[in-house]
């Protein structure tokens, strides 16, 4: 994996312990070579998370919708900055420039990213692999319910695999880097389904 797109908030969480795991999570990427895909943001998490890669010598590629550059949220000090109209063309970008996509605590938008990297998955759209970095326990209640989904049937059995969890960076990203992809629906036929 050359580069990594990385979801993750732009919010300031009273527990430093966020900001903290953002800037070692950048950190860990540029040492091992991997360059950060991300957002853009010079602010909270996505702030953190890019001035870690950066310090440690890294790539660090912002892709920003045009409004956020407005606000005066962008991170200039990235390696590059590219600026997008709107949502959907920062998360095809993330798609097309990254190698695989690792989720770190976020908000609503973290979501957003999250879930299309898994439904692009399952369709077909990629097939890279989708990590959830589940520090502090986080995601905990995300993974359940993903198994629910799974256990109802809203997830198929050649589905179930897609989402890689671990606690530990070192761990989720050995995992990342063994992902073999998954049959996806579009390669499905209907009896399948």
């Amino acid at each position: 994996m050359n580069r990594l797109a990385v979801y993750c908030g732009s919010a300031t969480p009273e527990d430093s312990r966020y900001i903290e795991l953002a800037r070692e999570v950048g950190a860990t990427l540029a040492a091992r070579g991997v360059g950060v895909v991300y957002g853009g943001g010079r602010l909270g998490l996505m702030g953190a998370l890019a001035s870690g890669a950066l310090h440690a010598g890294g790539e660090v590629i912002g892709v920003i919708p045009e409004a956020m550059i407005k606000a005066e949220v962008a991170n200039l000090e990235c390696t590059d900055l590219k600026v997008v109209a709107n949502m959907h063309e920062r998360k095809q970008a993330f798609t097309d420039l990254s190698d695989g996509f690792l989720t770190i605590p976020g908000g609503v938008g973290t979501m957003d990213e999250l879930w299309e990297a898994v439904s692009w998955a399952q369709l077909g759209y990629h097939n890279k692999p989708v990590g959830v970095l589940n520090a502090f326990g986080f995601y905990d209640g995300l993974l359940e319910f993903n198994r629910h989904m799974a256990e109802v049937g809203f997830v198929r059995p050649a589905h179930q695999g897609i989402i890689i969890a671990e606690v530990e960076l070192p761990a989720l990203l050995e995992r990342m880097a063994e992902y073999r992809p998954h049959t996806p629906i579009f390669q499905m036929k209907a009896e399948d389904l």
